[in-house]
């Protein structure tokens, strides 16, 4: 079961209830089954060599029992040599197979963990806003290295030792049944002692197994949040460098008492288990040596060759002991990987979907109602409307919803009810590819690739020529700052934009959109936290951007938005005020309240930019 989808607020993806456990189904082993499907024919080609292996590892023994009872007995060198050099080529041709064997289980699985990382990152990719506002990063990072990673094993391994094991196993134990029935009972009878113990062994290791992932998860989560520039800024600043590596300390202990355990967890089972593989051929040469004895039914050269193949009988049982263990750990990495991938897209397209093309920009917003969560409403009877080629400007408190309200354009979130319409369509109606490419957003905290400036202005446009980016770049004030830097377009901003002051990521910002060319734009407080030159740059390069478009603007700077076409005040998710700047002054209602606040001290700063 997956708790914690939706809500505001970073919440955490729990896999099991306390005390639940998860069972290896057999739909669950087929949805394992599916990812060898692509490789069938190379999976065939696995089982012939497997076969070859499993009947080129009993000639020795074989050949063993002829020297013993036919070439020395007779004295007879020849065939002495002949089976001696059978027996070593045996080993040779078994150890080549073996080779081509290894090579082909090892690219089949390494192709398998490719094929499943791929799908994971497709799949997460698309999961909706409100997926990465409640999973920790950290646990996404431990999804797809930790948890994939480590299932590798079972597809390297696992399942192929258990078809060679099987193979094995009947090959020699037709073999021994076939020279000596009573000697290969005699050799059956201490097999439940492999098997007994092996599912508690596996119950143990599942549940150590589950817990040592959740805390590999939360290592993680905090190596992400520690370490990257934020955080490492966030920890000099409040001098908590001490309490942080407590905190590591502490999880990274308990992380690696669980493995611990983990690798320790049914050692007295496995020592048994090697004693029992210790005193088979004593065994073999007690029952062996009194039939021979006694009844002289049996040869000496059997009896060796049944010492011989003991370990190809018992080496397979007690492999299998470690696969159960083995799988029962795997399947746990898989119930959490699978969680993931049965978790719904928020935001999909519908059935019948069709692309958004030529459009205008006309956004209207009619009887919108939503929520993050079921416990409040977010936004309440939202009715508005956003013309092509107009200025339509947000103000009012924080956490009264206007960022909400534009999330909801691009579809982030979708409304609980009432409708969103671009020229008339329904958002609902529309591929989200085709809507999303109409749309650009600037807002206040930029998020730069820690990559070349080149390679942030090509992600909205890879194919963009350099005309064109020298263009959007002069277009948002920022080409010359570019042309000034020794690496120019080449010179790396570091993670998050951190070489770059605050209005020259949000100018990049900028030119980005502008290579995007979009029909609609998004600006969500983008001059704020700003000095007043940097905010009077941005205030020029945003007159470009917003020429022709449809602008949703949210400022809680009035001067910013007093030159809108339409400005809706916002307040407690609901649109209380409506009108222009002299329009809602008029009023005499919340925007003059907040008109009046700002500029009480200078009454004469009216003017845009």
């Amino acid at each position: 079961m997956v708790v914690g989808a939706g809500g505001l607020g970073r919440g955490r993806f729990h896999y099991n209830e306390p005390g639940q456990k998860t069972k290896i189904s057999w739909p669950l082993l087929k949805r394992v089954a599916k990812y060898f499907k692509p490789y069938w024919k190379l999976l065939i080609l696995l089982a012939l060599s497997i076969i070859i292996t499993s009947v080129l590892g009993l000639l020795p023994a074989i050949f063993t029992k002829n020297i013993i009872d036919t070439a020395l007995p007779q004295k007879n060198t020849g065939l002495l040599f002949i089976l001696i050099a059978s027996s070593f080529g045996a080993v040779l041709l078994s150890g080549f197979v073996t080779v081509g064997q290894n090579y082909l289980n090892s690219w089949i699985a390494k192709y398998i963990i490719y094929d499943m990382r791929n799908s994971m990152f497709d799949h997460l990719q698309n999961m909706g806003i409100g997926f990465f506002s409640n999973v920790k990063s950290g646990e996404i990072t431990s999804l797809m290295n930790n948890d994939i990673g480590g299932i590798e094993n079972i597809f390297s391994s696992t399942f192929v030792q258990i078809l060679h094991n099987v193979l094995i196993f009947t090959v020699t134990a037709i073999t021994m049944f076939y020279t000596n029935w009573k000697l290969a009972l005699v050799s059956m009878v201490i097999l439940p002692l492999f098997i007994i113990p092996t599912r508690k062994v596996g119950k143990v290791r599942w549940h150590l197994a589950s817990q040592t992932q959740e805390k590999l998860a939360d290592l993680n989560n905090l190596i992400y949040e520690t370490l990257s520039i934020s955080g490492t800024m966030l920890v000099k600043i409040f001098t908590s460098e001490k309490h942080q590596l407590e905190k590591f300390k502490n999880i990274n202990k308990d992380a690696t008492k669980l493995q611990i355990k983990e690798s320790l967890a049914g050692r007295w089972f496995f020592m048994a288990v090697s004693t029992v593989v210790a005193i088979g051929p004593m065994i073999i040469y007690l029952f062996g040596g009194l039939i021979l004895i006694r009844y002289s039914d049996i040869t000496v050269g059997s009896i060796v060759m049944f010492v011989a193949l003991l370990s190809r009988l018992y080496g397979p049982v007690a492999s299998f002991a470690n696969i159960s263990v083995d799988i029962t750990r795997s399947m746990a990495l898989f119930e959490r990987i699978f969680n993931y991938f049965e978790m719904k897209k928020e935001i999909r397209n519908k059935p019948g979907a069709f692309k958004l093309k030529n459009v205008k920009g006309f956004i209207k917003f009619s009887n919108v109602y939503f929520s993050y969560n079921e416990k409040m409403q977010t936004l309440k009877n939202i009715n508005l409307e956003a013309k092509p080629g107009q200025i339509t400007a947000f103000v009012g408190p924080s956490g009264s919803g206007k960022t909400t309200i534009t999330y909801l354009v691009p579809r982030f979130y979708d409304v609980k009810s009432g409708a969103v319409t671009i020229d008339g369509y329904d958002l609902r109606d529309v591929t989200i590819k085709s809507l999303r490419k109409q749309i650009g957003v600037v807002t206040q905290d930029t998020y730069l690739l820690n990559d070349s400036i080149r390679n942030n202005l090509l992600f909205a446009k890879p194919e963009a020529t350099e005309e064109e980016l020298f263009s959007v770049c002069r277009n948002a004030n920022i080409y010359d700052l570019i042309d000034s830097l020794p690496e120019g377009f080449e010179t790396i901003v570091g993670d998050r934009g951190i070489k770059l002051s605050g209005g020259e990521k949000q100018r990049i910002s900028i030119a980005r959109v502008l290579l995007k060319n979009p029909q609609i734009v998004i600006l969500d407080e983008a001059t704020s936290a700003l000095d007043s030159v940097s905010e009077s740059l941005i205030q020029s390069a945003i007159k470009p951007l917003l020429k022709g478009r449809t602008s949703l603007v949210i400022a809680h700077r009035l001067s910013t938005v007093m030159a809108a076409d339409s400005i809706y005040v916002v307040k407690k998710g609901r649109i209380i005020e409506q009108g222009t700047n002299e329009e809602l002054l008029l009023l005499n209602g919340e925007y003059k309240s907040l008109y009046d606040k700002q500029f009480k001290n200078d009454k004469n700063n009216l003017e845009l930019g």
